[in-house]
């Protein structure tokens, strides 16, 4: 059973909100034909604008303006005809991207993978093989090149998409994204002040609360090579860790891929220096940078645990040992799977991990059950996950995701004999979760979505419940980023949105009104 609240008339969207500034969405790619599934995933009120390294086929071409002209009826800008850059080097492409970026002035950029996983290995030559032409790749890298470039000299951060090849447009945009878009980058400190951890061209950038509630302008954490992509897991103590995956030049003409993890441990103090956890196939750069993005969690002892989707297509595990030391990377062999990885902390306090399999659909689980606490593999999970949309719960050893076959948002946790479906929440990417709201001496699970048409949700159950339904409240217009949820130490709830440039936006727990009834949006003072 589920329940909605409708939006009151007159409340603050996020786009009125954020000044009613156009969303400028730049479209990178080698040629025109490139660019038609990055325009197809584009929601109303963009303002698109492709760039092409070359001018392509007349059949690209043709298939790009139509592809602009259903954008167009659909609610989008186009921003003229496909810019044509006919570059004759690396350095000079990374330049001519650079001036249109400055002529642009985005807030989104959507390229290719500078990465992408192979497809199959030759072993005579040790070379790995894959679906896209070369260019693709190169193209993407000269792309996020000129990204941080322009997100320095201007100091705007600059969110990108990566596009994940082979990957189903039809799906959604959070089924194409090589890094994705995290759900849980706001982040709750001890003394009850936010931090908002944003992932941008020039990789992690945080905002966070002084002690007047006073946001601080973005603030680039330090870090060259930084991809486009973060996940955020908090450790037992409620201090918030950020992992991501580093990408950096050789001298031999390679690029080395790693994991990379950094700690929040006071909210207006300096982030720990980047660790690098490296990778689980670091001993050949060619397999190493087709790595898949990290999941994380932390066991009821405080133990991080890492965990990747390694060149085989299988899941490489990473442990910090009890004084502190990191053990190498461990395989767990078994069922090929995408790059959809969730981590969670069970009841029996360890840490199983969750996939989305590679080639049927369906998803698998990994546990520490077997003799001497070894991984063991449940390949039958009653359930398939849409790619992109496989998340923690609110509940341990739960996960939420969206099923592939309807799209409905669901939620399932070991012993359930299916998936407990959450009810009017249809609508695209994953949900976010958390735990432990108060309110009138019960305890509550909230949820945050993004809706069908592109409105902000959160929901509400008692906790450990779902099956009780999930009241489900509309936070207003369409925003270009899933929100986030935070609950202080005092107990007050507070939902986040990032609008274009700089902006955020927050909508705090009405405590005059019973129930979850959130307030309008208002944009944070800094």
């Amino acid at each position: 059973m589920s329940r909605r609240s409708e939006r009151r008339p007159g409340t603050e969207s996020p786009s009125v909100a954020a000044g009613g500034r156009p969303h400028v969405v730049a479209v990178v790619v080698p040629e025109p034909a490139d660019a038609v599934a990055l325009v197809d995933l584009e929601p109303a009120g963009a303002e698109i604008a492709v760039v092409a390294l070359r001018a392509g086929t007349q059949e690209g071409r043709g298939a790009l303006d139509r592809a602009l002209a259903a954008a167009a009826d659909r609610g989008c800008g186009v921003l003229g005809a496909p810019r044509v850059l006919n570059g004759r080097d690396s350095a000079d492409t990374v330049a001519a991207l650079l001036d249109e970026l400055r002529d642009l002035g985005p807030d989104r950029l959507h390229t290719l993978d500078p990465d992408p996983v192979h497809i199959s290995f030759d072993r005579a030559s040790g070379m790995p093989e894959y679906d896209v032409p070369p260019v693709h790749a190169e193209t993407a890298a000269q792309a996020l090149d000129a990204a941080r470039a322009w997100q320095a000299e201007s100091g705007r951060p600059l969110s990108v998409d990566c596009h994940r090849a082979g990957s189903d447009p039809g799906l959604g945009a959070a089924s194409c994204r090589r890094y994705p878009a995290p759900a849980t980058w706001l982040s709750a400190g001890f003394d009850g002040r936010l931090t908002a951890f944003l992932p941008t061209a020039a990789g992690l950038v945080r905002r966070y609360q002084d002690a007047s509630g006073r946001w601080s302008g973005p603030e680039p954490v330090e870090g060259a090579g930084l991809l486009p992509g973060l996940f955020v897991a908090r450790d037992p103590q409620g201090f918030p860790h950020v992992f991501g995956l580093r990408r950096t030049a050789r001298g031999d003409g390679g690029v080395d891929v790693e994991v990379v993890h950094t700690a929040q441990y006071r909210t207006d103090g300096p982030l720990t220096p980047w660790h690098s956890l490296g990778g689980p196939n670091t001993s050949d750069w060619r397999k190493g940078r087709s790595v898949g993005f990290p999941a994380a969690a932390f066991d009821a002892a405080g133990g991080l645990h890492v965990f990747v989707r390694n060149f085989g297509h299988s899941i490489s595990r990473r442990g910090q040992a009890a004084d502190g030391s990191w053990p190498a990377w461990e395989h767990l062999r078994g069922t090929r799977v995408g790059d959809d990885l969730v981590a969670v902390t069970a009841p029996h306090g360890g840490v199983e991990v969750y996939a989305r399999k590679r080639d049927a659909p369906g998803a698998v689980r990994w546990f520490p059950g077997g003799p001497g606490g070894a991984w063991t593999e449940d390949a039958a999970l009653p359930f398939a996950p849409r790619p992109g949309t496989l998340a923690p719960a609110p509940e341990a050893g739960a996960v939420l995701f969206r099923d592939l076959r309807t799209n409905e948002a669901c939620l399932w946790r070991p012993g359930m004999q299916a998936p407990c479906p959450l009810g009017e929440a249809r609508g695209s990417g994953p949900l976010g979760a958390l735990r432990g709201v108060e309110h009138r001496g019960w305890t509550y699970s909230v949820l945050t979505a993004v809706a069908q048409d592109g409105t902000h949700l959160v929901g509400a159950y008692p906790e450990g419940r779902p099956d009780a339904g999930v009241w489900w409240q509309d936070l207003g217009a369409p925003s270009r980023e899933a929100p986030a949820a935070a609950v202080s130490r005092t107990g007050q709830l507070t939902v986040a949105s990032r609008v274009s440039g700089r902006h955020l936006l927050l909508a705090r727990r009405d405590e005059r009104v019973d129930g979850f009834s959130l307030g309008d949006w208002q944009r944070a003072r800094t």
